[in-house]
C-alpha cells in the first residue's frame, strides 16, 4: 500500500470569494481542491448560509508543504484585511500520493 506524508491546507472563508480564489489557484499552480458549504458560529457570529452574503465555504487543498505555505502567505497578504478567512495547515498521510504533487 503506497502512502506518503503531505499537507492539508484548509481555508474557511466567505462564499463570495469562491470564483476569485479558484482562478488564483490556477495561477499559483494548485493541483486540485475540494469546496464545500460551511455553517457555524465564530467570532463574527452565526453563519447560517441562508443567503450568499452570509454563506461560508471550506476549501481543502492537499499539496506539498512548500506549496501549502506559499498559498497561505498569498491568501493572508491579499484577503485577511478585508474578508473573513481562517487558514489551517496540518500534516496528513495520503494514499495514492502521486495524485497530489505538482
Amino acid at each position: 500500500m503506497t502512502k506518503a506524508r503531505t499537507c492539508l491546507l484548509t481555508i474557511y472563508t466567505e462564499a463570495a470569494l469562491e470564483s476569485r480564489l479558484t482562478e488564483e489557484f490556477e495561477t499559483l499552480g494548485i493541483p486540485g481542491y475540494t469546496i464545500t458549504n460551511a455553517r457555524g458560529k465564530g467570532s463574527r457570529g452565526v453563519r447560517s448560509a441562508t443567503w450568499e452574503a452570509d454563506a461560508n465555504i471550506r476549501i481543502e487543498v492537499i499539496c506539498e508543504e512548500n506549496l501549502a505555505h506559499e498559498l497561505a502567505s498569498h491568501l493572508q497578504e491579499h484577503y485577511y484585511e478585508n474578508f473573513a478567512m481562517v487558514i489551517t495547515i496540518g500534516q496528513i498521510e495520503v494514499f495514492r500520493p502521486t495524485k497530489f504533487t505538482r
